[in-house]
């Protein structure tokens, strides 16, 4: 066990809220409503957040009482989501999108309108009809984040500890009993029965992703070690058009799916248009198509990305002024030139198993966004299906941590976890060689044996720091929550013997009937990862022991 923390500061609070998004925004002021006491905490400022760059939209009924809207809503994102949608989670979620979105209108949140004064609606991969909104073009995330950060510094309470990173859940036999955090005051502990994960996703798993650099998997961590089950890590979405440069790493700009929407098509570098054939939908195929095709072409090709065509689009700089600044300061007028793109690690439709109400296996331990598993995504998430789940699930999780409300929080030793990492670059080099868009045996098992070598490794041989003498630093503890998020998702990838959704495996590349299940895995007793098939719509919070 590593020492015990020297603790330097404490606070209280009903309920903690980790994270700064669409998400945690949404729960923390969801909770305040409801008479709780609420602390949000994140590492950063307020800036570095996946919900800003999401350019896309918010996916969402056209009609309060439209039931046939609600029904094509459910078909689209079921149909991408390869047979792993729990049906009923994307009902419930999405029939409560349009009250969601009024919510956030009741916040200040400006959407773009039509000639008739209404939503303007559009369409994206995957999406049938036309039902996704937006907000400046290509900015809806901007508008939902500056709507939540105003809306969150002047209509409730809720105080936010910026520069704070959260530890551990601290948790007795009867459930979450605080939080163990680090901040530049040294390590301090909030008492509290409940903690509601709100962390974003697992980008800077890979070298490019579209994510923020604080997408590290931090959520994934620390449920893990509190005890809560994780689900359908293998499908991580990787989003076919993101701004390419020769030799990038790092958080790249992504070239929202929209503009295909808008009559935009890809081909390859010498002008042939690959998509036609592939799919039905052609260039407005679901994610995972595209990005497979892209990576095809690039392999039989030998090239390293392809171009997307836009010129046809006369009002690009207004439509998608995002994309056109990005494309600007890159060289690139999409008026003119043809973009080059390639895929990007861009959102993990897997995470912490919760019921539609954000509860997880651990009482008192809540989790909502793209870091959570609802069964709202199953093996592939429809385009703009994460505001929607965001806000929805935010909202829902923040009012009902409530019922954590008045419970002891006893103080309890305090520890740090076990840190066991590989250098950043070295898991980014790892990771997308092995476990990216196209996968297969033999670059599992190598992946799978690099992650277990340090099993036997001591944190100070993986990279000089030993927590025990400088303490857990915000890289240290980033780095191991991405490493053992690394080998999670590569159990899970290495099982998971066929393609389905965003998981491909090349050796592997039909579905199976029989794999028609989510991997559940956990930490053992012993802190070695375990998994478990789980039938689709079974409890989502059951933890692996009920499970028959």
């Amino acid at each position: 066990m590593t020492p015990e923390v020297s603790v330097r500061w404490e606070r209280s609070a009903d309920l903690v809220v980790v994270g700064g998004g669409v998400a945690g925004l949404s729960a923390a002021r969801a909770a305040s409503r409801a008479g709780s006491t609420v602390l949000t905490v994140a590492k950063t400022g307020p800036s570095d957040t996946s919900t800003q760059y999401a350019q896309g939209g918010i996916a969402v009924p056209a009609e309060f009482t439209n039931t046939d809207a609600i029904d094509s809503h459910v078909y689209d994102t079921c149909e991408a989501g390869g047979g792993l949608c729990d049906s009923v989670a994307v009902r419930s979620i999405v029939a409560a999108g349009p009250d969601a979105v009024a919510t956030l209108e009741s916040f200040g949140a400006t959407f773009d309108r039509g000639a008739d004064g209404g939503l303007a609606r559009t369409r994206e991969g995957g999406h049938r009809v036309r039902r996704i909104i937006h907000a400046g073009g290509d900015a809806t995330g901007a508008e939902v984040q500056r709507a939540l950060d105003i809306t969150s510094a002047t209509a409730f309470g809720g105080e936010v500890l910026f520069g704070t990173t959260a530890v551990r859940v601290l948790t007795t036999d009867r459930g979450v009993v605080g939080l163990l955090v680090h901040s530049g005051s040294g390590y301090g502990v909030i008492h509290c029965p409940a903690v509601l994960l709100a962390t974003g996703g697992l980008g800077q798993l890979y070298s490019c992703s579209t994510n923020p650099p604080g997408a590290t998997a931090d959520g994934i961590s620390l449920a893990l070690d509190a005890g809560a089950d994780v689900a359908d890590l293998e499908f991580v979405q990787f989003h076919p058009t993101v701004l390419f440069s020769s030799g990038s790493t790092g958080r790249r700009p992504l070239v929202s799916e929209a503009v295909r929407g808008e009559g935009a098509h890809l081909v390859d570098l010498e002008g042939r248009r690959f998509m036609e054939g592939v799919h039905p939908l052609a260039d407005l195929a679901p994610r995972d198509v595209v990005s497979r095709a892209i990576a095809e072409r690039l392999r039989i090709t030998g090239t390293d990305h392809v171009l997307l065509d836009a010129r046809s689009i006369d009002n690009f700089h207004t439509r998608f002024p995002t994309v056109a600044a990005s494309a600007l300061a890159a060289g690139i007028d999409p008026l003119v030139d043809l973009i080059p793109v390639a895929p990007a690690a861009h959102y993990s439709c897997g995470g912490v198993v919760t019921d539609v109400w954000g509860r997880t296996g651990v009482d008192g331990l809540y989790a909502a966004g793209e870091l959570a598993r609802t069964g709202m995504h199953g093996a592939n998430r429809l385009a703009s299906n994460s505001l929607l789940e965001g806000l929805v699930m935010g909202q829902r999780a923040g009012a009902v941590a409530g019922e954590r409300r008045g419970r002891p929080t006893p103080d309890v030793a305090v520890h740090l976890p076990s840190l066991r990492r590989l250098r950043r670059s070295d898991l980014q080099q790892l990771m997308t060689e092995h476990a990216g868009v196209v996968r297969d045996a033999d670059g599992l098992a190598f992946a799978a044996s690099a992650l277990s070598a340090l099993a036997g490794t001591s944190a100070d041989e993986t990279d000089g720091i030993a927590p025990s003498v400088l303490g857990a630093t915000v890289t240290a503890l980033e780095d191991s929550a991405l490493t053992l998020t690394a080998s999670a998702l590569v159990t899970a990838a290495a099982e998971r013997v066929e393609s389905r959704g965003c998981h491909t495996r090349r050796d592997h590349p039909a579905s199976a009937e029989h794999m028609q299940h989510s991997i559940r895995i956990r930490l053992g007793s012993d802190g070695e990862l375990e998994s478990l098939p789980v039938p689709i719509g079974d409890t989502h919070a059951q933890t692996m022991t009920g499970v028959s």
